[in-house]
């Protein structure tokens, strides 16, 4: 077989497999149906081509030589069909569509005589070349213009898509330029150009890059198809070697054989249809789980918006309710009597309360949007434990607790951090440990451990369960039985604490036995945050050069 002969039965093949698979992928749909139309008319052109290559006589090769051209007439029309239907241009282009039909059928009818194909004879080393005859030319005329505005519109469109089917025009768009291109070689000697049809493997090219835009972009899934297309063809060639055997016995193992190709390409069928559907109901649910997560974004980022605006709007009226209860307690406005300072005090304290959980949402909305700023400055940690336990000891003595202090001697170096901040955090865990404390009291403690100091504060409360010491830093995180003590609190504080302590390059958390047995919150600071990078660095440095050391050893 020539090698001729062998591309145009590879395009045969090629042309044939695709189109029905395309077809029968959807029937009803048009872009389908245009397609497979395409396919034919290169299906027809392709085995004729063979068959005429293979011809040993004028008579057998001027047949077949018609032939092919009766699919070859067809293609640019066809696929013209087929890229108006891809661009959804069907009606715009319906005119010429319509011209294209009826003038490549009046070629069709032609085809048969010698006005199209005169005879033919030898040329450049084939044996039987056809000759033109007189419509041939303007059939060649037209063909080109269609193949040319197939080209032009695909152009155009890809220019304005976008997204996936940017990419299918690109792919379909390259392969058509390829396989025009190599398949115009064909028509050169014709014209008596001596140059031979070197062009005819860019079809299998061209549908091969089809092929390759229908699985990346999942037009279809041209795989499972190919492996479909494979079984039948393992298990014709099992039936076919039956009918070839010399004895009885050969042809009872044949036989037999052919049964367990056909039982084996059952379950591998089937396995497949299993992968597909499994892969179909997958790419659904990540459709559906995408457009899900692009919902709760934006509702996030809505919900960090309102909290942002509702917490700048409430500390306005807060501050000044906090200001004019203080006037109104200290007498600014006149002797208040003991009922109405019971009340102030109340009123002062739920108003604290409140001023400390929108303090708590401005800086979860802060942090979630990395506007958190911070104000580094060197600071001596036993003076900001002092203020806190000088705020907090009144509350501490009137349940009956202790709430001491060991404060280290000699003190601890001065550490560079947003004291306001930091002293939010500590005040945040002593006034919890108060809170939550119904016997005992609170301890504060500190510990310098080379280049970090930590400030630990301990109780005799409430204590932690191993559940809840999993999402105790947590957004709106409380424990089981806390709302019971304390019915306040959103469960920010802790969080909000975390993220402080990780901005200055250290870490917090907890210890506890269990419930009923205290709890211990440890809070762990770089003295310096710039000194700390550059010892881990240096000592990273240390480590690779030790690792090398030992290597080279």
């Amino acid at each position: 077989m020539s090698f001729y002969a062998l591309t145009a039965l590879i395009n045969a093949i090629t042309s044939t497999v695709l189109g029905l698979f395309v077809y029968f992928k959807n029937k009803s749909a048009k872009t389908n149906q245009a397609f497979a139309l395409f396919c034919l008319s290169t299906t027809v052109w392709s085995y004729a081509y063979c068959f005429w290559q293979l011809s040993n006589n004028a008579d057998s090769a001027l047949f077949w030589s018609r032939v092919l051209m009766a699919g070859a007439i067809f293609i640019t029309i066809s696929y013209f069909y087929f890229v108006l239907r891809l661009l959804n241009k069907i009606n715009k282009g319906k005119k010429i569509l319509i011209f294209g039909f009826l003038a490549f059928s009046f070629f069709f009818l032609a085809n048969f005589t010698s006005l199209f194909v005169e005879g033919v004879r030898p040329k450049s080393g084939f044996a039987f070349w056809p000759d033109t005859g007189v419509l041939f030319h303007p059939f060649i005329l037209i063909w080109f213009f269609y193949a040319f505005y197939a080209i032009y519109l695909l152009f155009k469109s890809y220019f304005v898509s976008t997204g996936i089917k940017r990419n299918q025009i690109r792919y379909i768009l390259i392969g058509t330029v390829i396989g025009y291109l190599g398949g115009a070689t064909n028509y050169l000697l014709w014209y008596d150009i001596p140059i031979p049809p070197i062009g005819n493997w860019t079809t299998t090219f061209y549908l091969g890059i089809v092929a390759y835009a229908i699985v990346k972009y999942e037009l279809m899934d041209i795989r499972v198809f190919a492996a479909h297309i494979l079984i039948i063809a393992l298990n014709l060639i099992a039936f076919a070697y039956i009918f070839i055997s010399k004895t009885f016995g050969e042809y009872i193992i044949k036989t037999l054989f052919f049964l367990g190709v056909l039982f084996v390409s059952y379950l591998l069928k089937r396995s497949f249809d299993q992968e597909v559907k499994q892969e179909q109901e997958l790419k659904r649910l990540a459709r559906k789980l995408e457009k899900a997560n692009r919902k709760l974004k934006q509702l996030d980022r809505a919900k960090s918006e309102f909290i942002s605006i509702a917490s700048h709007q409430l500390r306005t009226p807060l501050s000044a309710i906090k200001g004019f209860v203080s006037l109104l307690l200290e007498g600014s406005y006149g002797e208040v009597n003991k009922k109405a300072k019971e009340a102030l005090k109340k009123i002062s304290t739920s108003n604290e309360r409140l001023i400390v959980l929108v303090n708590d949402l401005l800086n979860l909305s802060r942090i979630e949007a990395g506007k958190m700023q911070y104000d580094f400055d060197y600071w001596q940690i036993e003076d900001i434990v002092q203020e806190i336990k000088d705020t907090l000891l009144l509350e501490a003595k009137e349940k009956g607790l202790y709430l001491k202090v060991n404060f280290p001697s000699p003190p601890l170096p001065k550490i560079r951090i947003d004291g306001a901040k930091i002293k939010e955090v500590i005040s945040n865990l002593v006034e919890n440990a108060v809170k939550y404390t119904k016997q005992g009291g609170v301890k504060v403690g500190f510990k310098q451990k080379e280049n970090l100091i930590r400030i630990i504060v301990s109780d005799t409360g409430i204590g932690i369960s191993r559940d809840e010491m999993v999402r105790l830093f947590s957004k709106f995180s409380r424990g089981k039985n806390i709302s019971r003590l304390d019915a306040n609190g959103a469960g920010l504080g802790l969080f909000v604490g975390r993220k402080i302590v990780e901005a200055h390059g250290g870490r917090i958390w907890a210890e506890s036995e269990d419930k009923g047995k205290g709890s211990r919150f440890i809070v762990e600071i770089p003295i310096n945050l710039d000194e700390l990078k550059k010892e881990k660095k240096r000592r990273k440095i240390q480590s690779k050069g030790v690792k090398k050391f030992v290597e080279e050893i």
